[in-house]
């Protein structure tokens, strides 16, 4: 027979498996509730189904498993989400046993980063790491059930573009092995993850195409980008660059976007030091997907091909992009009154006199 008691304000499970005691969380501080959940633990056991010894193993070893999941998937995104559990979810958890962490610790962290100004957007993208590992964790029987996790709303979504200027700007504040990178975000609006993945046999110099292989993109589908004039500049610089550093050092790189033949993962802290030079501080490398869709829209692009160009499979997330600047509205009263004084000089009248 198994019993109840309470830990603070929450109740915990004594149950036996072949003699062994077992310990576990129910999560909550209502009676009624963990009285429930020791009740099927006491049916499982009474059907021979196998329960979770979880009571030791900490967080860290869950996120572990996200991790090696994300490699053997082949996930583009793992380094985005190593850095979050690195700066952000293992200080939080990673010590902390699995069964101990409740909806109010998940509560908790959400207000610690909100208090360190993360947006909505980052916050619900932690999240989705932090129940990702416990959902592996209970398909692996390392844990039998998970903490209640909230997502945020994301209204706060951000609307961050550059203009041309504040792009030339900050790319004039970055090192000059990283410029190149920035001007192919400016034109691509391709992902993080997508562009410093790069490699060169990607790079078609003979057709003028930047390719992206099937498997490599978030929604693992092929894609291309023929040159423009700036990203035929850029990537023939990076390639000179490349070229330096193989006579220099003797060293091969793969990758397009290197610093002396070590492949960058990323330049947080280049990034922020030039937009803080350059006066716009606080803007994120995935503003320059927003200004590329806008820039395409504004060349009179074909909404279809466009999407093509940036890798926009739902027509609902490339609309959000397609952002009306200030700048765009003079653009449309200039238009007007063009149209205004045309009608004018034909003897056409806009009112109804």
């Amino acid at each position: 027979m198994g019993s109840i008691y309470k830990r603070g304000k929450v109740w915990w499970l004594k149950y036996y498996v072949d003699g062994r005691a077992l310990y576990e969380s129910a999560r909550t501080p209502d009676h009624r509730v963990a009285s429930n959940l020791l009740k099927e633990r006491e049916v499982d056991i009474a059907k021979g189904r196998q329960l979770i010894p979880s009571r030791q193993i900490t967080f860290r070893e869950l996120a572990q498993d996200v991790v090696d999941d994300y490699k053997i998937n082949g996930r583009r995104s793992l380094p985005e989400q190593e850095i979050r559990l690195r700066l952000h979810i293992l200080p939080a958890f990673g010590n902390r046993r699995a069964v101990s962490i409740g909806p109010a610790d998940i509560k908790k962290f959400i207000v610690k980063r909100l208090e360190e100004d993360a947006s909505n957007a980052t916050i619900n993208r932690e999240l989705g790491l932090i129940r990702r590992a416990f959902n592996l964790a209970i398909e692996n029987q390392k844990v039998a059930a998970k903490p209640l996790i909230r997502m945020l709303k994301e209204a706060n979504v951000r609307q961050g573009f550059f203009e041309r200027e504040q792009f030339e700007v900050v790319r004039k504040h970055l090192q000059k092995e990283l410029q190149p990178m920035l001007t192919i975000f400016y034109v691509t609006g391709w992902r993080f993850s997508e562009i410093l993945g790069l490699r060169w046999h990607q790079v078609d110099f003979e057709a003028e195409r930047l390719y992206l292989e099937p498997g490599t993109t978030k929604n693992d589908e092929a894609r291309l980008f023929p040159f423009t004039d700036a990203l035929r500049a850029a990537l023939t610089a990076q390639k000179d660059y490349t070229d330096r550093v193989r006579r220099k050092y003797g060293v091969i790189c793969p990758w397009v976007f290197h610093r002396d033949g070590k492949h960058v993962k990323g330049f947080r802290g280049s990034w922020k030091k030039a937009c803080r030079l350059a006066g716009v501080p606080g803007r994120i490398p995935h503003d320059f997907r927003r200004t590329a869709v806008r820039n395409l829209v504004r060349a009179g692009v074909p909404e279809a091909v466009a999407m093509k160009l940036t890798g926009h499979r739902t027509r609902d997330v490339f609309e959000r992009y397609n952002i009306v600047s200030d700048r765009d509205l003079e653009e449309a009263a200039r238009r007007f009154n063009q149209l205004q004084d045309a009608h004018h000089s034909l003897g056409v009248s806009s009112s109804n006199e």
